[in-house]
């Protein structure tokens, strides 16, 4: 399993060429392989990313990309990909309208065809979850039904831990449920600042990493992708941070 930086944790400091070139350098010398493009400035070209990502020995394994262009644009956000060398095509978060037992089925008739094709052209459509997947409708877990409806080559599962935890659940029980769909994962850690829980760098929080990596060894994962949607103090010094405990753990 690489180790690999979601870019969407310095979403800031993306914005344009020039800043998208100095954070991805910095990200590369604090020995980071592989990155998650999100969060990204609207106006740098997949060209222009490979370009500059190769430049930097930084393997782009996984998106987020616009949920109208997954739905509608489907053809010419593969071609993108295929730029850019990458495999792995996620959506970061269910739109809202399908958060509920009335709409959720709608989600699968919307996407299966856009995740038909993407599966076609050799790649993945990757759902990435937060909390509200944990919800139970009518004895169901919201994210059983998408299990359900979508088999594992047609929807991978970018599972992310943080989320999972936020959301009561056993990630180690959800790793296993998941074992299958889990190319990409999210290492995020959570603490507890002032009695209130914190996102936090992987290994300076309370999640079991430990446990939790033991049973990613026993999945097809292949990219442990750290994000901290939210840092306290710089999102580049709590990267760095994660990336050395887990280094201090064997990973690369």
């Amino acid at each position: 399993m690489k180790l690999g930086a979601q870019l969407y944790t310095v979403r800031n400091y993306i914005q344009n060429e020039k800043d998208f070139y100095f954070s991805a350098k910095k990200i590369a010398e604090m020995g980071y392989t592989t990155v998650q493009i999100s969060g990204i400035g609207k106006d740098i070209s997949p060209s222009k990313i490979k370009e500059i990502c190769d430049s930097l020995s930084l393997e782009i394994v996984l998106t987020h990309s616009d949920v109208n262009r997954i739905l509608y644009d489907t053809e010419n956000l593969i071609k993108e990909h295929n730029i850019m060398g990458c495999n792995y095509i996620g959506l970061g978060s269910m739109p809202e309208k399908y958060r509920t037992p009335f709409w959720v089925s709608h989600f699968a008739e919307d996407f299966k065809e856009p995740a038909k094709k993407i599966a076609a052209a050799g790649k993945l459509f990757m759902y990435h979850n937060h909390h509200f997947e944990f919800e139970k409708f009518n004895g169901k877990y919201l994210i059983d039904y998408l299990l359900k409806a979508f088999s594992p080559e047609e929807m991978g599962i970018t599972l992310d831990t943080y989320w999972v935890q936020a959301a009561g659940g056993d990630v180690c029980q959800w790793i296993e449920v998941l074992k299958d769909r889990l190319s990409c994962v999210h290492l995020k850690d959570m603490a507890v600042v002032n009695g209130t829980p914190v996102m936090a760098p992987v290994l300076e929080g309370n999640i079991n990493f430990g446990a939790i990596l033991d049973k990613l060894k026993q999945t097809n994962c292949e990219y442990l992708l750290v994000e901290q949607d939210t840092c306290q103090g710089s999102p580049f010094d709590c990267l760095k941070l994660s990336y050395d405990n887990l280094r201090n753990l064997g990973y690369r």
